[in-house]
């Protein structure tokens, strides 16, 4: 057992021993996604700050879902390629800590933004006289406050929860560091650590899904009522943000179930793929899904390309 004084010296190994010589391979790859992830995103940010038309709600959302993408990405990729390319397996414990509250309050966050998301497309197509004074800037930047602040408490408490374990193993099955690979490792009852842990997966993968989805019947009915010229441009809106959740909530639930209750059960490659595609897909997707279907971003992006071509030609 592990006593507590020498938890800052502590070196966690990471899942990647069987990579062998496709490290290098493996590393340039995930250096190129993790380019595109950057490229990308800051492309939606950059148009949806820079345009005034654009500073509305949805776009505000879309932004922030971009930035918590950076954000995300940033903790994850930086230590992935560090750890290929230098052949180190391990991580100390402070950086795994670390790393467990970054990819936490990413993964959180991502859903309840995705949540106020799917808040704003009911207000919008089923108050649309009301929406303007109900949802303001104000009102933006107070749900998306809360939308952060919220996820920094409960993860912080995770954590603190996390560090009080003793430690009987230091092997991690997967390529970072999230607080169940921890827990796992713990020598002690860790009742406290799953009911807790229990409760945010209830909130963020049970409760915001069910929040999503009363708010998508509440628009369904209000497509049904209406003209067709309407629900073409409910469809236009909500499509992207529907793609968005469905593949988020169902690779992070497959996730959760894999690596909760039969890690050991699944050979390495399928847990590899499993665990770099939950922090790698969504950042990668979310500002094509949204760059490609709002008609909006698509257009300014668009000119703006159009418009550094033509001083390229020139």
């Amino acid at each position: 057992m592990q006593n507590d004084t020498s938890f800052h010296q502590l070196l966690l190994t990471l899942g990647f021993r069987e990579m062998g010589s496709l490290r290098y391979l493996y590393s340039a790859l995930a250096l190129l996604v993790y380019i595109s992830v950057i490229m990308l995103n800051v492309s939606v940010i950059a148009t949806v700050l820079l345009h005034k038309s654009l500073q509305q709600p949805m776009y505000i959302f879309v932004c922030v879902l971009c930035i918590n993408s950076l954000y995300g990405s940033t903790s994850f990729f930086l230590s992935l390629i560090f750890n290929l390319v230098t052949h180190i397996n391990t991580i100390t414990y402070v950086g795994c800590l670390t790393q467990v509250f970054c990819i936490h309050t990413y993964v959180s966050c991502e859903m309840s933004i995705l949540t106020i998301m799917a808040y704003d497309r009911y207000m919008c197509i089923c108050n649309p006289l009301r929406y303007n004074n109900i949802v303001s800037l104000l009102m933006v930047l107070k749900l998306v406050l809360l939308a952060w602040f919220y996820t920094i408490i409960v993860i912080c408490i995770h954590v603190v929860l996390t560090i009080r374990l003793p430690l009987c193993d230091t092997k991690i099955l997967k390529f970072y560091c999230d607080n169940w690979s921890v827990v796992r490792l713990s020598c002690i009852d860790v009742t406290v650590n799953n009911v807790y842990g229990l409760f945010i997966t209830i909130t963020f993968i049970g409760l915001m899904p069910i929040l999503i989805i009363f708010s998508y019947i509440q628009i369904l009915r209000a497509c049904i009522k209406s003209s067709r010229g309407f629900r073409a441009k409910a469809m236009q809106t909500c499509t992207p943000h529907l793609i968005t959740v469905t593949s988020y909530v169902a690779s992070l639930f497959f996730e959760i179930i894999i690596y909760r209750f039969v890690p050991e059960r699944i050979n390495y490659e399928l847990r590899t793929i499993i665990s770099v595609q939950v922090m790698a897909t969504p950042p990668l997707l979310n500002p094509l899904i949204y760059g490609l279907k709002l008609k909006e971003i698509r257009k300014r992006i668009s000119q703006k390309f159009s418009l550094q071509t033509k001083k390229v030609s020139i």
